[in-house]
């Protein structure tokens, strides 16, 4: 049968179920689950036009694409759409009809400059370049053995330093706002965003249902966050890093490697057994935390843009 695209329908299950069960096919290193599709459907900010599409064969979605507009950036016109299709069911048209109605769709909101995340394989950077695609920066997923591997031992505090959970600021989490906000804007990207909205944070990264608060980890010093790393988790035995920084006064202390090695021993006592992050492939320092953590490179990606007409 012919394939068609179209919105996913939030109010049927099925589709969500689909959409994520794709996900995880297509990127196996990056934590998804029904109810994390439906809430960045649900929460992203109006002003991003966020959009979830999937393409359809036989009643059986085989790919998706999500697509916004970086409503947050000063330079305006810049959008994304990220295409995953099921390794089992390409080759027949499903990408190429969720790309150009993506970019039909970003281009009617006056996007002119589409950047896309592609897996670093042959087939797909091809299949980017065909389109007018061009690589720019790229990262690496990195997996962790927390069921075999070896973890570093935990470590205390040094003096004057407390690690608290994330479910501690359950009553307040604006302190982490702030700290995200600030490790936030020294991410390496090549959209730049405004990170200002207290409110926005509350809907789409403190109410996330990926979130776990009590694995997320923060280091505490005189009754403020300095570092802190954020623990995703989907219920099924996986456990994603979603950031980890430390405020600009507090680094090179060490005290973000103290709080994810915190996180992670927790993970693994409460029944994880794989543990997955990211980072951008120039990122040596993070890297190399990461590696002495135990983790392993497992996949790259490779970010594309390509200007509109």
């Amino acid at each position: 049968m012919a394939i068609i695209v179209r919105d996913l329908r939030p109010e049927v299950r099925a589709d969500a179920e689909g959409f994520s069960h794709v996900r995880r096919l297509a990127i196996p290193f990056m934590l998804s689950t029904p109810e994390s599709v439906l809430h960045h459907l649900r929460h992203s900010h109006p002003d991003a036009h966020f959009g979830q599409l999937v393409a359809e064969e036989d009643g059986e979605i085989i790919g998706t694409v999500q697509l916004s507009l970086a409503h947050d950036s000063p330079e305006p016109g810049q959008g994304s759409a990220n295409v995953y299709v099921r390794a089992d069911r390409t080759r027949r048209g499903a990408g190429s009809l969720l790309l150009r109605t993506a970019e039909e769709r970003l281009a009617s909101l006056g996007v002119h400059k589409v950047y896309s995340w592609v897996l670093d394989a042959p087939d797909n950077r091809a299949f980017a370049e065909r389109r007018g695609y061009r690589a720019s920066r790229s990262a690496y997923f990195l997996r962790l053995d927390l069921a075999g591997g070896t973890l570093p031992p935990l470590q205390d505090p040094p003096p004057g330093v407390e690690l608290r959970t994330g479910a501690d600021f359950a009553d307040d989490p604006h302190p982490l706002f702030v700290l995200d906000a600030e490790t936030s804007s020294d991410e390496p990207s090549d959209i730049d965003t405004e990170f200002a909205d207290y409110d926005v944070w509350l809907e789409e990264t403190w109410r996330h249902p990926l979130l776990d608060p009590a694995l997320t980890t923060v280091a505490v010093v005189d009754g403020s966050p300095a570092a802190f790393t954020a623990a995703y988790t989907d219920g099924a035995g996986r456990y994603g890093t979603a950031m980890t920084g430390t405020a600009r006064a507090h680094r090179g202390r060490g005290l973000a490697k103290l709080a994810k090695n915190t996180s992670l021993h927790r993970a693994r006592a409460a029944g994880y057994t794989e543990a997955f992050t990211g980072n951008d492939t120039g990122n040596e320092p993070m890297i190399a935390i990461n590696k002495w953590f135990g983790y392993e490179i497992c996949a790259t990606e490779v970010r594309h843009v390509r200007e509109l007409g």
